[in-house]
């Protein structure tokens, strides 16, 4: 067979094969059926995280001799027409060989790469190779031969002659090539001939040649469009991803949803909690604009059914031929330590029963700790109304002091005319969580970015690029000093701070006004401070926050490592010399954004 490869396109190829992602987490198992000789096999998981050498040392008694991957030229314009044989030498072929072990130029298997496998000793032999799954990505070119594999269901894989109906282009537009086992030789890959019989099977590669620079997308009935092969990974932030779902066919599909539980990690990677909560979303409404959404994976109890979730592909053209769908985490159901990881895999097969596409999805629980920035807005006020006594006549009753009966007090809250802003800042490291009155963001010693509560804290050669956040309802101070509260920065939970404003604070007690001489909190001659309550009280705002739980929409239970909100709760009391005088009440809501990650606030 003659071969012939376009260079630009295999850099593309190339990229494709060696990407990779630092995330591992969760875990299947690919199973590849092996006979004596050469075997074409695709991966469909990444087996990075450990060497050739180690994961063949897993099994004393495996017979692989060579594996080899395919790995097109880049750097030169030269075309070749006949495939070439597995060599070390001047190849486009890398491999692993036991006698060299990790000598070997080939030392780690990646997901999305197809490779020959070279089996010793007369018996067939089933591999299996733990691994991250990914999603499935091809780079096809119409100048050359592809050597790639197709994302079929394991079990019950459709014939080339089924799978490729939809496709009638590729079906009559290109040669497919196999590998038998046995040596290399004139017909080893053979032209596979029988295409009504032979299985398109899940982890074989095959060699395809267009004939008449035939351009391919079909891999399946579907189309899978996905930012990377690294699938659904969430962090510790992201609350939603979306991906698209493309009908390749003439007639409707039925897409099913499946969420499975990820394998047990091999030795020495991150443990896994349990299975990422993930969400669909779901319609708009109307009339609050929020997303609906229906949980993939519920939580069920002996007995219960749950069905998987479908969605429908309109016939290829038509609208609703090609779907958006986002998925999301739903955050307010991670409730372990933070750092921990959730993981799992959601399945997506086709109503032909032709591909399984299996997406890693992996999320972690969020740390609160960082800078969290936004507003309370007061828009209530509680009522101090006193009612009296009256007799029959309709008079005030007096008491023995003189003084009017009173008969009740309405304490209730009532709305103001108009709400009232106060910024607030918080900032939590972990184990405490502060009220500021103002931060500073920027560059710190060392060229390392910092939150401080000084600006001689930071770099003073960077500060153009610096940022101040302030709140002017707080009380300023030079040393900037916050105020700790008590409580948990949790949903659910509650922080409570009190903020003192002393009776001769001149910067910012609203009863003193420095040149004025009855509220100045000096004596009549001007040369001796005045005791608390004689012309100015004392001020004690004692703040709550009340974090709530999320609302049951879409945005909500994805959304809330980024977000917080909650009833804003402020009492007021004005301290006299021996008691307090009188205390009011003010609430409202409130919502804070985390603005930084920064754990730490130098002080």
């Amino acid at each position: 067979m003659n071969l012939s490869f376009n260079p630009r396109v295999l850099c593309l190829l190339a990229a494709a094969l060696f990407s990779t992602t630092a995330l591992r987490a969760q875990w299947q198992t690919q199973s590849f059926d092996l006979v004596p000789g050469w075997n074409a096999i695709y991966t469909h998981v990444d087996a990075s995280h450990a060497t050739l050498s180690e994961l063949m040392a897993l099994d004393p008694l495996d017979p692989i001799e060579e594996i080899w991957l395919w790995k097109p030229a880049s750097t030169t314009l030269q075309f070749i027409q006949s495939p070439q044989q597995p060599t070390g030498t001047g190849s486009q072929w890398s491999s692993w060989e036991r006698a060299l072990g990790a000598s070997s130029d080939l030392n780690r298997i990646f997901g999305n790469q197809a490779l020959l496998v070279r089996l010793g000793g007369q018996s067939a032999y089933i591999w299996t190779l733990k691994g991250r799954p990914v999603a499935s990505q091809y780079n096809w070119t119409t100048a050359g031969q592809n050597f790639i594999g197709f994302p079929t269901v394991p079990d019950g894989a459709p014939t080339f002659e089924t799978f490729l109906a939809p496709a009638p282009n590729l079906h009559a537009g290109s040669e497919i090539f196999h590998y038998q086992g046995g040596e290399l030789g004139p017909d080893n890959p053979r032209a596979l001939v029988a295409l009504r019989t032979t299985p398109v099977r899940r982890g074989e590669a095959f060699w395809i040649r267009s004939k008449e620079n035939v351009f391919n997308r079909y891999f399946g009935p579907f189309e899978l469009v996905l930012g990377g092969a690294e699938g659904l990974g969430f962090g510790d932030s992201t609350g939603q991803i979306g991906f698209r779902l493309r009908n390749l066919t003439a007639e409707s599909l039925t897409i099913t949803l499946t969420v499975l539980d990820s394998e047990v990690p091999p030795d020495g990677e991150i443990p896994i909690v349990q299975t990422a909560p993930l969400l669909l979303r779901g319609s708009l409404s109307n009339t609050d604009l929020t997303f609906d959404s229906t949980e993939l994976n519920p939580t069920v109890t002996d007995g219960d059914v749950v069905e998987p979730q479908t969605m429908t592909l309109l016939p290829r053209g038509e609208p609703g031929s090609e779907i958006e769908v986002v998925i999301g985490v739903n955050r307010s159901l991670m409730t372990g330590a933070a750092g921990d990881l959730y993981a799992g895999i959601l399945r997506l097969r086709d109503s032909l029963g032709f591909v399984q596409y299996d997406l890693p999805v992996t999320a972690t629980v969020a740390s609160q700790s960082g800078l969290w920035v936004g507003s309370a807005i007061v828009n209530q006020v509680r009522h101090q109304i006193k009612t009296f006594s009256k007799d029959l006549d309709g008079a005030p009753v007096l008491g023995e002091n003189g003084a009017y009966v009173s008969s009740g007090e309405n304490t209730s809250f009532g709305g103001t005319a108009r709400s009232f802003p106060l910024r607030l800042i918080v900032h939590h490291d972990g184990t405490d969580t502060r009220l500021l009155q103002r931060v500073y963001h920027g560059v710190g010693a060392g060229g390392v970015e910092v939150l401080a509560t000084r600006q001689e804290l930071l770099d003073n050669t960077q500060l153009a690029s610096a940022r101040r956040v302030s709140s002017t309802q707080l009380p300023w101070t030079e040393g900037n000093a916050p105020w700790t509260f008590t409580g948990s920065l949790t949903q659910g939970s509650a922080l409570e701070v009190s903020v003192d404003l002393a009776h001769d604070n001149q910067a910012s007690n609203p009863f003193l006004h420095t040149y004025h001489p009855d509220h100045d909190n000096l004596n009549a001659t001007f040369d001796a401070a005045l005791e608390e309550g004689a012309e100015s009280l004392r001020v004690e705002r004692v703040i709550r926050l009340s974090v709530t739980p999320p609302g049951d929409d879409f945005a909500s239970l994805t959304g809330s490592t980024k977000t917080m909100v909650g009833r804003y709760e402020e009492t007021i009391i004005l301290h006299s010399a021996e008691t307090q005088s009188r205390a009011f009440a003010v609430q409202g809501g409130f919502a804070l954004n985390r603005v930084s990650s920064i754990s730490t606030l130098i002080q």
